[in-house]
């Protein structure tokens, strides 16, 4: 069956990669929304001290006195979250060479609108937190959750052009960048240089077999391994391996088009003499001639893509559902309801709700009048601004940001209500202006 279903995508209908990351995203983000009302709702439920007591046990690795013991939620967040980087560094990989960010031309609007979509929330957020508890929270208003902004859009449906979706799937895919960059930054903690010269080792191994030529993807992953653990040791933190192994994925196929075509031109004629043959020798040669064809399908298929939609699906609709269902458990009560108007969620919430719409508007704006970033024609001004609504739907990577800025428990639940306020309130918002305006289009 596993054989048959990647034998089944190899030959499906060649489709533009970002269309078919949009639909799994999509998909996924309904996942996603179903995971997280039903940890709100066990953890506020008579299960909820079972519920959250549940990710605290301990589960361990041990090699004689060596042992790697961590809590299974930080075996969620630490080790498959790192799986999430690297599917999230695929697509950065792949957009920057052969998507929506490959040219100046294609990538200045996304560019723009991320850059404004960051930069203003990081201002209200610190502008209302200058001082006290909340001073390294700055992070967590900047990012986008894509899966629940393009889940939203598909319950819009074929209202909303298709270039809509690829704009905010880019604009996401740049603030991924930003985000990167941020934890890389800023949300480390003391390094050990030691563990950080083995890791620095292992990428350049990792280097050096892309710059070789070397295709054969166990050996990438099992290195990739290696390079989470030297993190993990070194302080820096180590879901970031995913990102760096991904950019060192090679992203030309081990056959070209041309060798392609012409190998399977020989196959298919010889296929076609072989059914003439007596029927013995027949049933041997075709499956022959058909098992070569496949693997001249799966060799054309550069690694990153190969991949990138190996593991998306599992990022899709386990591992990040996963972290919502293992992170979103909050108890939500007077005291913490209470807090809504503290300066920290507020500044996460006005962050999300005003800060990302007003800066993806504003900078896209920007960007166009001065002629560096053009507008699709198809898009109105409305639709981005109902885009930007969609972008202050933090969720995954907002709460991904609050457990590195914040250990005080109290803080820290704190943040994540703030996060859901704001996503909420940014969703519903997003929902009803594309709705709207979605069957607009206008230079």
């Amino acid at each position: 069956m596993i054989q048959f279903l990647k034998e089944k995508r190899i030959f499906d209908k060649n489709k533009n990669p970002l269309i078919e990351f949009v639909r799994l995203e999509s998909f996924g983000g309904i996942v996603l929304m179903f995971f997280t009302i039903l940890a709100i709702g066990l953890t506020n439920s008579t299960f909820g001290e079972s519920f959250l007591s549940y990710w605290k046990q301990y589960l361990g690795i041990n090699f004689g006195d060596w042992e790697l013991n961590k809590s299974l939620l930080h075996w969620i967040n630490d080790g498959l979250m790192a799986v999430f980087f690297f599917v999230v560094g695929l697509e950065i990989k792949r957009e920057l060479l052969t998507g929506g960010l490959s040219s100046v031309k294609k990538a200045s609007l996304p560019i723009f609108a991320a850059i404004g979509g960051m930069l203003v929330p990081a201002l209200i957020y610190f502008g209302l937190n200058q001082t006290g508890s909340g001073t390294h929270g700055w992070g967590i208003p900047m990012a986008t959750d894509i899966a629940f902004a393009l889940g939203i859009l598909l319950l819009l449906g074929k209202r909303i052009p298709t270039s809509l979706k690829l704009l905010l799937t880019s604009i996401a895919i740049v603030d991924d960048i930003g985000a990167v960059i941020v934890i890389a930054l800023y949300y480390t903690s003391e390094i050990d240089w030691v563990y950080l010269l083995y890791g620095g080792g292992i990428y350049a191994v990792l280097w050096c077999l892309n710059l070789l030529k070397i295709r054969n993807i166990p050996v990438f992953l099992f290195l990739g391994v290696l390079l989470w653990f030297a993190l993990l040791k070194s302080g820096i933190h180590a879901t970031l391996a995913g990102i760096l192994l991904a950019f060192t994925i090679p992203a030309r196929a081990n056959r070209n088009v041309f060798e392609f075509i012409r190998s399977n031109t020989i196959l298919l004629k010889q296929l076609g003499t072989t059914l003439a043959k007596d029927k013995k020798s027949k049933e041997k040669n075709v499956q022959a001639s058909i098992t070569s064809i496949v693997a001249n399908c799966v060799e054309v298929i550069s690694p990153l893509q190969r991949l990138e939609h190996l593991f998306h699906p599992w990022v899709a609709y386990l591992i990040v559902p996963l972290f919502a269902f293992s992170n979103a458990g909050v108890i939500v009560n007077g005291d913490l309801m209470s807090k809504a108007f503290d300066p920290i969620s507020l500044g996460i919430i006005l962050g999300l709700f005003i800060g990302k719409p007003l800066g993806i508007f504003l900078f896209s704006y920007l960007g166009v009048k001065m002629g560096i970033a053009q507008k699709p024609q198809k898009i109105c001004w409305s639709q981005i601004i109902g885009i930007g609504f969609l972008g202050g739907i933090g969720f995954t990577m907002s709460f991904f940001v609050s457990q590195l800025a914040f250990s005080d428990l109290l803080i820290l639940n704190q943040a994540k209500i703030a996060v859901l306020i704001a996503s909420i309130m940014s969703g519903l918002i997003g929902f009803f202006i594309l709705k709207l305006f979605g069957n607009q289009s206008t230079k």
